[in-house]
């Protein structure tokens, strides 16, 4: 039997390949994801490592905030003094380094990263645990020079004696770079700049006695632990936080690990998609080899194989197959890491391709995930090759299962189908985000199972009026595809399952960004009133110069700041809320329209005030006059009346969390360091917009990081943020079409060689070779599209169930993206053509005699 296997398996490896296939792409991802993590997360545990101090002293943070303020937190530069003087401490310095800065050039270009990683300033103190080494020109002295990193250099085409103009929170001023700064260790992508230890506290702080950590290098002999303590007990802990080295690397790590996390979801992401399209994949192949080997199996039964020994051949061709994807999968997925290595370098993150690291966790995974795959795909067919009869043997060959009915699949499809549409419905009429989100991923899951399952019940009917043209067109060719298609409905539900899928997501999500961007452009045109918006492309808040430049451009009216402010509030049913809140100046209904339920704008920015949703406020025992005590980052606590309830909707994006707004004022002071993170303008009387606009530009020239928009530009700038879901959500679409039209391409292929007599008697009964790859195409085209009305019927319920979900957020515009479903279609036609177009040409090339006398 072993021998038989290995025979057989060879026999078939051409058809075999195709599903390995789908095996390589899913281990692949699987690898490759895992290498490219466990590669970072060594780089840069190393380098946080050899570059930490052994003990660093911070300001106390009550509480993190995602959102930037434009605020640093800073401690008494003397405090290094009080440090040096500890039992055990060698050294003790006061860092002033910031990364809420941009740096431009001559040309008003900036010399910031464009992959998103910071801009750091910070003072020349070398040491040994430095990241980087001064290789060119000499260090910085006075408040008019400064060194600059290699990389920044070589990428920005800045060279020594340039001069660049540092915008920071202070105020911008001039230097001249004297000198380059090499890394040592591996670049983590961010521009470094570096001042005087002298002047840069000023500079860069606004206070020469200010410092923004303290970095102690503990004596020989003394531990970190044992020398935090001490530290600990001579200034306290009140007002700072104690880190040892091991403790930074730790925290910068998980820092980073939200970044990780990101790739590494995306590209498990893809990786589902090809192990569960390959599945359908995998399963259609084995059921039709063992559908044309009835006459093989039967003949082994009848020489004495057991219906276990007949399974277990089959499986161990699965897990043969399992075996050679699951290498060749591995060995692409190293080849991935090292793409995605190299592409972080073209980002500016420097990684080596000599330091990849293949734990013992990525060869595991991956062949669990390849043999798991295969073996799972394959059991089913297993079985049904294990109940061939001996008697099989003495009669043709049939398509197993072509007759069998589908009352079994008909009675679970329906109890699965009608679980996910409950689950649906609750999603729909849920009152709780939560709640709603959670329905909606069971419905998604049980409706998909559903509909893979029903799928054969739907091949007649649907397939009789997507093809229901074809026999008035193409006449005798067009009804034989119809039927072909209509033949086997498991294997056309099958093939057709593998588009259906990748089409669901998209269908689905298409819907939810047409939805998210018309809600978005409708809440623009309720609530901006401003002529222009003055932000920061990602939303960073810039320095206070810049506003104070606004407002004296020629045709500048009204200018009203916005400021986003960390707050933690206590509500009256005991909740705790850490969010970000919004400050605003007084004028705030000159430039937006918020609708309240309770009070209004003047009261909400009252000294002492402050506007929340008023679904919040209900959800918390809130009300209007409501007294709230509020905490922010530094330690500041102050308490504050509710003056205003808004409706949710309308004052969507005035607020995070809880629609926490109030007057720029407590911003300011209870934050005093916070930098502006928009700024509505509107023009002065007898100006049109047409003629501020190019004003404001101007104004903007030296701060590129900086657009003037108005609502146009700021829905295409919601528009461009939303679209950056939908290029992920095609990529996996593209992975599931490869993949599905490698599905597509082996049934095809398997039919041709399983109708290899039918295929010759139409040729010798006069059927041409032209009209023979014609019905070849349009059996391929009735099933591709077949697949895509199901995926896209499947995926607009999805859509519609995740607009319900957005509309509890405040976004209840529904969109159908007609356009793109019609184009996915007619996508679909095409790639049943293409994966049609090998099995056409193999079948119209067949020796007409030969394919008679084939058995």
């Amino acid at each position: 039997m072993l021998k038989a296997t290995l025979r057989s398996f060879l026999a078939h490896k051409g058809r075999l390949l195709l599903s390995a296939l789908a095996v390589v792409l899913s281990v692949a991802f699987v690898a490759g994801s895992l290498i490219f993590s466990d590669t970072v997360t060594r780089t840069f545990d190393r380098l946080f490592a050899s570059t930490s101090a052994d003990v660093t002293v911070n300001p106390r943070k009550d509480f993190e905030s995602s959102v930037p303020t434009g605020e640093v937190l800073t401690l008494p530069a003397s405090l290094a003094q009080r440090v040096a003087a500890v039992d055990g401490v060698e050294d003790a310095h006061a860092d002033a380094s910031v990364d809420n800065l941009t740096v431009v050039d001559d040309r008003n270009k900036s010399v910031s990263p464009t992959s998103g990683a910071p801009t750091i300033a910070t003072d020349w103190y070398l040491t040994d645990r430095s990241p980087v080494e001064l290789t060119s020109g000499h260090v910085p002295r006075g408040d008019g020079e400064a060194l600059l990193d290699a990389d920044t250099a070589d990428s920005k085409d800045v060279g020594i004696g340039d001069t660049l103009t540092v915008q920071a929170q202070p105020g911008s001023f001039k230097v001249r770079i004297v000198g380059i700064a090499t890394f040592t260790t591996t670049n983590p992508g961010a521009a470094l700049l570096f001042l005087d230890p002298k002047t840069a506290p000023t500079m860069l702080l606004g206070a020469p006695d200010r410092a923004t950590s303290i970095s102690v290098t503990a004596a020989s002999g003394v531990s970190d632990a044992e020398l935090k303590s001490r530290i600990a007990k001579q200034i306290g802990t009140t007002d700072y936080e104690l880190e040892t080295a091991a403790e930074q690397a730790e925290s910068a790590a998980k820092q980073l690990g939200g970044f990780l996390d990101i790739i590494k979801y995306v590209m498990l992401g893809f990786a589902g998609i090809a192990v569960l399209v390959g599945v359908f994949l995998i399963v259609n192949t084995f059921s039709m080899l063992i559908a044309q080997r009835t006459r093989e199996l039967g003949l082994l039964r009848a020489l004495g194989a057991d219906r276990r020994q007949v399974r277990r051949s089959v499986l161990t061709e699965a897990v043969l197959l399992g075996l050679v994807g699951s290498t060749l999968g591995l060995a692409a997925g190293i080849g991935l890491a090292a793409g995605l290595i190299q592409l972080m370098s073209a980002f500016g993150m420097n990684l080596s391709s000599a330091d990849m690291v293949v734990g013992w966790a990525t060869p595991v995974s991956s062949y669990a995930v390849g043999l798991g795959v295969t073996f799972v795909a394959a059991y089913l067919p297993a079985r049904r090759a294990a109940v061939v009869s001996p008697m099989a043997a003495l009669s043709d060959a049939e398509i197993a299962g072509v007759g069998r009915p589908l009352r079994v699949r008909a009675v679970v499809g329906a109890i699965v189908g009608a679980l996910g549409a409950a689950a649906l419905a609750g999603c729909a009429t849920a009152g709780e985000t939560s709640a709603s989100a959670s329905l909606l991923g069971l419905g998604v899951v049980l409706t998909l199972v559903a509909t893979v399952i029903a799928g054969p019940l739907l091949v007649r009917p649907v397939i009789r009026v997507l093809g229901g043209a074809f026999p008035a067109i193409y006449g005798p060719v067009g009804m034989m595809s119809q039927r072909n298609a209509l033949r086997n409905p498991r294997r056309t539900g099958a093939t057709a399952a593998a588009l259906m899928v990748g089409l669901a997501l998209v269908g689905g999500m298409s819907v939810a960004s047409a939805s998210m961007t018309k809600s978005f452009d409708q809440q623009i045109d309720r609530t901006l009133g401003a002529d222009f918006v003055v932000q920061n492309d990602n939303f960073v808040p810039f320095p206070g110069e810049l506003t104070d430049k606004v407002r004296a451009t020629d045709g500048v009216g009204l200018v009203v700041r916005q400021r986003f402010v960390p707050v933690a509030v206590r509500f009256p049913d005991g909740k705790r809320l850490e969010t970000t809140a919004a400050g605003y100046d007084a004028r705030l209904d000159d430039v937006a329209n918020v609708a309240y339920a309770q009070g209004d704008t003047a009261a909400a920015l009252a000294d002492g005030h402050l506007a929340m949703s008023a679904d919040y406020a209900k959800d918390h025992d809130v009300r209007v006059g409501t007294v709230l005590p509020v905490e922010f980052p530094d330690g500041g606590r102050t308490e504050l009346t509710v003056a205003a309830l808004t409706d949710q909707d309308s004052a969507e994006g005035f607020g995070t969390q809880g629609g926490i707004y109030f007057g720029i004022a407590v911003a300011e002071k209870y934050v005093p360091g916070g930098q502006d993170a928009a700024l509505y303008v509107n023009t002065a009387d007898g100006t049109s917009a047409d003629t501020l606009r190019p004003a404001l530009e101007r104004t903007l020239a030296a701060y590129p990081q900086v657009k003037a928009r108005d609502q146009a530009d700021y829905k295409e700038l919601i528009r461009n943020q939303i679209a950056v879901l939908l290029y992920l959500v095609y990529a996996l679409l593209g992975l599931a079409i490869v993949i599905a039209v490698l599905g597509v391409v082996n049934t095809l292929a398997l039919s041709v060689v399983e109708r290899t007599r039918e295929i010759g008697l139409l040729r010798a009964i006069g059927l041409s070779r032209r009209q023979l790859r014609r019905m070849i195409r349009l059996e391929s085209v009735v099933i591709a599209v077949f697949g895509a009305v199901l995926g896209l019927g499947l995926g607009l319920v999805w859509g519609v169930c995740i607009h319900r979900v957005l509309a509890l957020q405040g976004m209840e515009a529904l969109a159908i993206p007609w356009g793109t479903i019609v184009l996915v279609v007619v996508g679909s036609a095409l790639v049943g053509i293409v994966a049609a177009l090998l099995p056409a040409l193999r079948a119209s090339r067949m020796n007409v005699l030969a394919a008679i006398a084939h058995e």
